[in-house]
């Protein structure tokens, strides 16, 4: 007998996560987990923006960037290990996630260092969270936080205010905190499940 399905949602930000799973089917999914997600480590400060150098400051010195990178590169592949290795989900397989993220702009194209920065430190949490997620063989999807609600309209088939609804009940089999983060986080996973990878 197959083991049940689940799918992962994470809000990708700078430093963190905030991951939510949900077992299928997607017809009528329930809320399995909710978990912050650390991508950088906690007691090295530059690494929740590694591409800024305080306040208002782009990060110039490469070596930097590169030391910090490998540190945050580690951190986000033994969070997702943590994360998948959690019992509540030792008897589900995981079918894919979803990486919502507030921006795919090429920091490149950005003129300002500053907003540049930020564009780098979005940018690169996105793709160590794509790399840990292929490391353990599941495939992941990136969706722009703008157009999400759009989006998912369209791939579940329901309007938005049954998805709110249902959101509404995610979050109180869930508990606390039921922000716009993890709304967007169980948003992606419902979406996976319903895409079926």
């Amino acid at each position: 007998m197959a083991s049940p399905l689940f799918a992962l949602g994470f809000r990708v930000k700078s430093g963190l996560a905030i991951a939510v799973a949900l077992a299928g089917p997607a017809a009528s999914p329930a809320a399995l987990a909710r978990v912050v997600v650390e991508l950088s480590d906690p007691t090295i400060n530059a690494t929740r923006q590694p591409f800024h150098a305080g306040r208002g400051a782009a990060q110039e010195n490469q070596a930097e960037i590169a030391r910090l990178v490998k540190i945050i590169e580690r951190c986000a592949r033994q969070s997702i290990d943590a994360l998948l290795g959690d019992e509540r989900f030792s008897n589900h397989t995981c079918l894919g996630a979803g990486l919502v993220v507030g921006s795919v702009i090429d920091p490149a194209a950005v003129g300002n260092p500053h907003i540049r920065a930020h564009a780098n430190d979005g940018r690169l949490f996105r793709t160590v969270m794509e790399d840990a997620l292929h490391a353990r063989k599941i495939h992941s999807a990136v969706f722009v936080e703008k157009t999400l609600g759009a989006e998912s309209a369209r791939a579940l088939k329901r309007t938005g205010a049954q998805i709110a609804r249902t959101l509404g009940e995610f979050g109180r089999t869930l508990g606390a905190p039921w922000r716009a983060e993890e709304k967007a986080a169980a948003t992606v996973a419902w979406v996976v499940l319903g895409r079926g990878r």
